[in-house]
């Protein structure tokens, strides 16, 4: 199976090529890993095989077939799960009617369910009953953030597909080929802040990363470790809800102060590499005033967020951990 067109996950390529030459391509599939981590990337490759008629190894890239899925535009590669269109059970109940409807013009039909750790019980239990029972030629692909919010019952129908963060390397040499107009500086800086996810270097080098809400709440949570402030502290995270951050934007935060917090931890190494002034700042400030247990534990804290980030865990929720976890460290 041609995965070259994922960056990096040996691993995994090495999987699906041995399974695939042995057997085919599954029925099922849950595709697991962060936002930005690849996961579209390998539905639509995956998707693409499902489809292809080129008669040879898959996806071929060459047949209608693999042209169409590729652009989003094949009739028998179905999307659900996408801002908007929430995974209900009445979405899955509509999902299984159209998949008892034979495809157009492939010999598969695709399903490609995004967002799948936001599906509740029931409508888990609904996909259960298609997984199960439903037609030969119908595929799923279920795209999740965190494999283990999906129910044991389902992922046990599944074969389950983590991607890997990719490597420094790698993703300067993706985004090199990918970006030749920007400067090497630009590209190290995006390489090295991605934490090996190219979503978030791609963003940042079209503009869309660097969430200034995010970044200035993370310097606020730093700030508030730094004076031993827990009053600080917990106002803040209070705020959070009452400002009705969402998850998207709690995961935003997140990843920036665990950003934050490796910094400071590099920074007292001393070895630090970041090229923006206000972030190096916070990182020395840091690291004078943090000891490598307090640092070592809010990361730790912040990984924890940010798997929980993945399950169908409230804001609030997740704000009132953050900020007794926070307070617990200078305790």
């Amino acid at each position: 199976m041609d995965l070259s067109r994922l960056v990096g996950n040996a691993p995994l390529k090495r999987q699906l090529a041995l399974e695939t030459a042995r057997r085919g391509l599954s029925h099922a599939y849950i595709v697991s890993g962060p936002a930005g981590s690849g996961k579209r990337t390998l539905a639509g490759l995956l998707s693409a095989a499902l489809v292809c008629t080129g008669g040879g190894e898959a996806p071929c890239f060459a047949c209608a077939g693999c042209r169409k899925a590729l652009a989003g535009i094949h009739p028998d590669v179905v999307h659900a799960g996408a801002e908007g269109d929430e995974l209900n059970v009445a979405r899955i109940r509509a999902i299984r009617n159209d998949a008892y409807i034979k495809p157009n013009e492939a010999p598969r039909k695709v399903y490609v369910l995004e967002g799948a750790q936001n599906m509740k019980e029931p409508s888990q239990n609904a996909l259960l009953k298609l997984l199960e029972d439903g037609p030969a030629y119908a595929a799923f692909l279920l795209l999740t953030e965190n494999a283990a919010a999906l129910l044991s019952t389902v992922r046990s129908r599944c074969e389950v597909l983590s991607l890997s963060p990719v490597t420094v390397q790698e993703a300067e040499q993706y985004l090199t080929a990918r970006y030749p107009d920007r400067t090497p500086a630009e590209i190290t800086a995006a390489a090295a802040r991605c934490e090996g996810i190219l979503g978030r270097a791609v963003d940042q080098l079209e503009g869309k990363g660097g969430d200034t809400r995010a970044l200035e709440g993370a310097a606020r949570l730093l700030e508030g470790l730094c004076s031993r402030d827990e009053l600080a502290i917990l106002e803040f995270c209070a705020g959070l809800e009452r400002d009705k951050w969402d998850r998207d934007a709690l995961s935003a935060l997140l990843d920036e102060f665990l950003l934050l917090i490796r910094d400071c931890l590099v920074c007292a190494a001393g070895a630090l590499h970041e090229s923006d002034p206000n972030r190096r700042a916070l990182a020395r400030q840091g690291a004078k005033a943090l000891s490598p247990k307090v640092l070592t534990g809010a990361a730790a804290l912040t990984e924890q967020l940010r798997t929980a980030c993945g399950f169908y865990v409230g804001p609030g929720h997740l704000a009132g951990w953050l900020g007794a976890g926070l307070a617990k460290l200078l305790g």
